[in-house]
């Protein structure tokens, strides 16, 4: 005890210390501590959940260029196999008549390549569409927990004018 004393500590003072320390503790680990870990919990959670939606539209945005090599593959097949039929069907005509089958066949070849033109440039533009309605709907998905409303229209508006000069 005399050691205490010499010291200057004082036996309740420094019970009284701890208590207070312990009541201080308890109260910020209740009411400071854990509603800030909570919201961080929250947080990351909300950063994990836009990351897989951002995954999530890389894969769709993935598909949709497959989707688009496929159709523009498939029209290059109906294009040759159009192309084809037609030269077949011209060797036949040719040996009937040689000037009439001509003028028929050119007439069928433009039509057949224009008809080719239009269907591609369609599927183009579906793909573009689609692909666009995507990436906007992606850019409205990933913003939403990021950014305020007001900035989440102004970066979709600017997207949407990108994605249209692109077109």
């Amino acid at each position: 005890m005399e050691i205490i004393k010499n010291f200057g500590l004082d036996p309740l003072l420094l019970g009284a210390q701890i208590v207070n320390f312990l009541i201080i503790m308890i109260v910020l680990k209740r009411f400071a501590y854990k509603p800030i870990l909570d919201v961080l919990k929250k947080r990351e959670d909300s950063i994990k959940d836009g990351l897989k939606q951002a995954e999530e539209g890389r894969q769709l945005l993935d598909e949709a260029l497959e989707k688009e090599k496929k159709i523009l593959q498939n029209a290059n097949k109906k294009a040759e196999k159009i192309i084809k039929d037609i030269k077949d069907q011209s060797a036949e005509i040719e040996k009937s008549s040689q000037e009439n089958t001509r003028k028929q066949i050119e007439s069928m070849m433009t039509t057949a390549r224009e008809q080719i033109i239009q269907e591609s440039k369609e599927a183009e533009n579906r793909l573009a569409t689609k692909v666009s309605e995507l990436a906007v709907e992606f850019l409205q998905k990933s913003m939403q927990d990021v950014f305020s409303g007001k900035q989440q229209k102004d970066l979709t508006e600017v997207a949407l004018k990108r994605i249209k000069k692109v077109d």
